[in-house]
């Protein structure tokens, strides 16, 4: 898929886009190319992308790359929302869909389909969202609380309604997408599965990161 599949609903500026195909193929740390500017702080930048017709955001420094669809490996071990696995240059990455995860109805994916590799407490972690958006600013004043609901799982992971424009953004904290017995779940499968392929292939051992974490 080329770089323009993944930003076939783009609607932001040339330096959104310009952020945007910084993510894609190219890995980020704390140290890329992905330093703010003194305008544009880190804090408020977020990546937005689509899922059943909704926007979502996560901040841009939870992001390490935007990829297109691969093949994914099942495990027979994951919860239904995790797919499988991916391996990302040697880092054996679980991959969830956000549609089942968010209780959304299934999709086929296709061309538009992406994976936000992201990093969790260390440890690599993909989301298949429909489509990516743009990497924006959400300033804290367009950025209200999110509503009080009775479903928690809900409330555990929405932070707050971002506004763009006449856009609403929902926005997310990707360190609760899961709960902790959940987290550690899909990162000891994922750690099993690095394991085993390292024993199969004895000479990248040594290459290979264990619980899915970004090879040093």
């Amino acid at each position: 898929m080329s770089k323009a599949d993944c930003r076939q609903k783009m609607c932001g500026t040339s330096y959104k886009m310009n952020e945007v195909e910084k993510l894609q193929n190219t890995e980020t740390n704390d140290e890329s190319e992905m330093d703010s500017t003194e305008d544009q702080p880190e804090e408020n930048k977020y990546l937005t992308f689509w899922i059943d017709g909704e926007l979502f955001g996560i901040p841009i420094s939870d992001v390490v790359q935007i990829i297109s669809m691969q093949k994914i490996i099942p495990l027979p071990d994951f919860p239904a929302y995790a797919k499988g696995i991916i391996n990302l240059r040697g880092n054996i990455v679980p991959v969830i869909d956000m549609r089942i995860r968010l209780k959304r109805p299934e999709a086929e994916y296709n061309e538009s389909t992406c994976i936000v590799v992201t990093n969790i407490h260390g440890n690599y972690i993909g989301f298949i969202v429909d489509t990516v958006d743009e990497v924006t600013d959400i300033n804290s004043g367009k950025i209200s609380p999110p509503p009080k609901v009775t479903k928690e799982t809900v409330n555990r992971y929405l932070t707050g309604i971002g506004q763009i424009g006449k856009k609403v953004v929902l926005l997310l904290d990707v360190s609760k997408i899961f709960s902790d017995s959940e987290f550690e779940e899909v990162t000891e499968t994922a750690q099993e599965a690095t394991t085993a392929q390292s024993e199969a292939d004895p000479e990248k051992k040594d290459d290979s990161p264990e619980n899915g974490k970004p090879a040093k």
